[in-house]
């Protein structure tokens, strides 16, 4: 099968790999059809490492991702032909936080395309049937692909704590932070402020109903979903006091540097998220009943066997970049 596998920073290299075996109890061997690139395969993709997790062997990045059922194994309740979403963590389920049902913070989670557990760029992957979510048919690919960045949107808002009335102000109109615009206002918010420096961006978050973000706006909350440059330290001077700030987004260095007495005075909440949990189920509920709009989110879509353009399209932020999927159909096109 094909495959698009990372030798080292931006060395991405299209390669046959062996397929996999046939799936276990409680497997599916899936067809991926479509996969996104997320910030985070970026940092991978320039770095050759995200925090603190070095890429050591080619590997194969990819986590937003969706696929059709091949085969399953026994006991699966899931048949060939299926069309599914997938969650990339697969948490150990025995751990203390596992049992609490905090399975984004388990310390033996496996996640896809985090080095060392391989992603889904490529034709074919195993992966645990309860790790696949069946979608409606009026969910498509391209939407399914979205549920996952959907998702940690989704937990952030629930760790954001909004109430009716909160004023909101996002940092970053990324995908996730796109997806937190429409997700805080679901929850009550009733203004939010939309902050950018990519003007194609920022453009989109206010069609989406965003306000632009000018002076100081005392803000109840504030999501950092960009982490570029002083964005943190930013996110701290725009909160009220007493506020939250939800740090979403993962920085270049791996470090946070915002000044002490800002954040003490104000006795602000500072609040990181990992992840997401059970979110996919709503998700899905969401993106059907059209109540948030993932699809104006996709920009442009490659092949496969065009990943490696994919990559550094997305890395350079040309084209007026935003999600890019890479999927099993043959051709290129942006959808601005």
């Amino acid at each position: 099968m094909k495959a698009a596998r990372l030798h080292g920073p931006r060395d991405m290299r299209i390669e046959d790999l062996s397929r996999p075996r046939a799936p276990r109890a409680g497997e599916v061997l899936l067809r991926v059809t479509a996969t996104g690139i997320c910030g985070s395969d970026l940092h991978t993709y320039n770095e050759g490492r995200i925090g603190d997790t070095v890429l050591k062997t080619p590997f194969i990045l990819g986590h937003e991702f969706a696929g059709v059922v091949e085969a399953a194994g026994r006991g699966v309740n899931l048949n060939p032909g299926q069309r599914v979403a997938v969650d990339p963590a697969i948490p150990c389920g025995r751990c203390d936080r596992c049992r609490e049902g905090n399975p984004n913070l388990c310390a033996r989670v496996k996640f896809c395309g985090l080095w060392p557990c391989h992603g889904s760029l490529r034709e074919q992957m195993l992966m645990p049937a309860r790790n696949c979510f069946p979608l409606p048919d009026s969910v498509d690919d391209g939407e399914a692909v979205m549920l996952e960045p959907l998702g940690v949107a989704l937990h952030a808002t629930d760790l954001a704590k909004i109430h009716n009335g909160d004023r909101v102000a996002i940092l970053g109109c990324g995908p996730i932070g796109l997806c937190l615009l429409q997700t805080v206002r679901l929850a009550g918010a009733a203004r939010v402020f939309v902050s950018d420096p990519l003007p194609w961006r920022q453009k989109l978050a206010e069609q989406l109903g965003g306000t632009p973000l000018r002076g100081r706006v005392e803000a109840d909350i504030v999501m950092e979903a960009a982490w570029a440059g002083d964005a943190a330290q930013r996110a701290i001077a725009l909160a009220r006091a007493g506020g939250r700030v939800v740090l979403v987004g993962i920085p270049d260095n791996d470090r946070l540097e915002l000044t002490h007495s800002t954040a003490r005075r104000k006795g602000l909440t500072l609040v990181f998220v990992r992840r997401m949990k059970h979110t996919y189920p709503r998700a899905i509920q969401l993106v059907a009943d059209g109540r948030v709009n993932v699809r104006r989110l996709i920009s442009h879509r490659f092949p496969l066997s065009a990943a490696t353009e994919a990559f550094a399209l997305n890395a350079a932020y040309r084209d007026n970049v935003l999600k890019v999927l890479i999927t099993a159909a043959a051709g290129h096109r942006s959808c601005l």
